[in-house]
């Protein structure tokens, strides 16, 4: 039987062009987009997209009943976030005045501020830009330090201990762009969006057997 990939439906993102991305790089897999936890638990990896408000994607996950099944699967499973999806890891986001998020990672999210010395870095920060690694991470096989992948966001994540900064990107400040642990792996930007070196990420996310 093939494994099977769930991409947690909670409302909010485009599932179907990541469905669609995991399902072109791992064809014998069975990509599944579901809200039902059930599935979620039983499967052998789980993607967490997602874009849009914190606050709208906490009460999505709270009313679909999601809280537990996400931080399960970031514990126990080869899990991939994605935008928001790395955004609500954290303890806290300031987006909508404040908002509690999952908690599974320490740290907050903040929001871009404008320098007016650079009027060129608009918010929301969107387009292509560089990604660094920060270790030899196996969802970085085959992808060249700093290469481009696309963005769409005005808040980004803050660790409290460095240990998470898996890569980052230079925009008015050097942020965190991918967190990653043992299982765990998130990214800022959109592999799903992002050309080749984004459908790369998600062939490596697929094949990844964390040690």
């Amino acid at each position: 039987m093939s494994d099977v990939i769930a991409v947690i439906d909670y409302g909010m993102g485009n599932l179907r062009s990541v469905a669609k991305a995991l399902a072109h790089v791992a064809p014998k897999m069975r990509v599944s987009v579901t809200a039902d936890p059930a599935t979620i638990k039983s499967a052998d990896r789980v993607v967490f997209p997602g874009q849009g408000a914190a606050r709208d994607c906490m009460r999505n996950l709270r009313r679909a009943n999601l809280e537990s099944v996400v931080a399960d699967a970031f514990a126990n499973k080869p899990f991939l976030g994605i935008c928001m999806g790395l955004q609500v890891l954290f303890e806290v986001s300031d987006e909508n005045n404040g908002v509690d998020c999952l908690a599974v990672i320490p740290g907050s999210v903040k929001r871009f501020e404008r320098d007016p010395a650079r009027p060129d870095m608009k918010i929301p920060h969107m387009g292509w830009n560089q990604v660094h690694h920060n270790t030899q991470h196996p969802l970085w096989n085959n992808i060249a330090d700093g290469a481009h992948f696309y963005f769409v966001h005005s808040y980004y994540v803050v660790p409290t201990d460095p240990v998470w900064r898996e890569g980052t990107t230079p925009y008015l400040e050097h942020f965190t762009s991918v967190v990653a642990r043992e299982n765990a792996f998130a990214t800022q930007f959109h592999p799903e969006k992002s050309a080749a070196d984004g459908l790369q990420l998600l062939a490596n996310f697929t094949q990844w057997v964390p040690g």
